[in-house]
């Protein structure tokens, strides 16, 4: 498998690959590269929407020209606790962040979201946040704002008296949860359009039937979410096969 830089041939490809939809496993594959590689390189230059090979090589060649000859070798990932491998972790980060921003969520949300995820105290100050992810105080805050209004953190105050933004257990419960209640308007909407457009037409049954798809899957969510909550509070080592599930 060969290693050193990305080669604008390679990027070409990349974009390639991307344009085709495939994932990034495939890319890497055909690449004869590792998957992370491939993560890496889009994440840094624009995601799998945005990216442009040779964009992508002047930044790399850029980013290659400013940096210090002094700089420590290896420097760039931070020491792991537990024995980790440093780099597979940052790989893994950046492929986490890249889920959640094709899921919807704006990147620097998503990077901030991925590394209170992966903290063992699910828990950090906006100054450990800037110095994990090189970042100003103003990206942020700009960002923890976005996720505590949708209700992904919480913010509390430490024993220093310094704001924490905390991941909790629920945190997915309640999203799930507020997914489903944020469909009742819609079900509401299209049930009032059976009455102005005549229930015995076309259109005012297909709004019928959008309206039942709707609140049965609503419900549906909303029913799994309660029977499976407490998996989310499960700790590490108490079920066998690694898979937690409720009783």
């Amino acid at each position: 498998m060969p290693g050193g830089r990305l080669t604008q041939q390679e990027r070409q490809q990349i974009a390639l690959g991307l344009a085709d939809d495939l994932a990034y496993a495939e890319i890497a594959r055909r690449l004869d590269r590792p998957t992370s590689t491939i993560t890496r390189e889009v994440t840094r230059n624009g995601g799998p929407t945005a990216y442009r090979a040779d964009l992508a090589h002047r930044a790399t060649e850029h980013r290659t020209h400013r940096r210090s000859p002094a700089t420590p070798r290896g420097s760039e990932a931070p020491p792991q606790p537990h024995g980790r491998d440093a780099e597979a972790v940052r790989a893994y980060e950046e492929v986490f962040t890249t889920v959640l921003m094709q899921a919807g969520t704006p990147k620097m949300m998503a990077r901030v979201l991925v590394c209170l995820y992966t903290t063992d105290a699910g828990s950090l100050t906006a100054s450990e946040l800037v110095e994990r992810l090189q970042v100003s105080a103003a990206s942020i805050s700009k960002a923890i704002t976005f996720l505590d209004g949708q209700g992904l953190i919480r913010r509390e105050r430490d024993e220093r008296r310094r704001e924490r933004y905390v991941v909790d257990d629920d945190v997915w419960y309640q999203a799930m949860v507020a997914s489903a209640r944020s469909n009742a308007q819609i079900i509401e909407t299209a049930r009032q359009g059976v009455g102005i457009l005549g229930s015995d037409t076309p259109a005012a049954a297909r709004l019928e039937n959008i309206a039942r798809f709707l609140d049965f899957v609503s419900e549906s969510i909303t029913r799994a979410a309660e029977q499976a909550r407490e998996v989310l509070h499960t700790q590490a080592g108490t079920t066998s096969g690694g898979t937690a599930g409720p009783n």
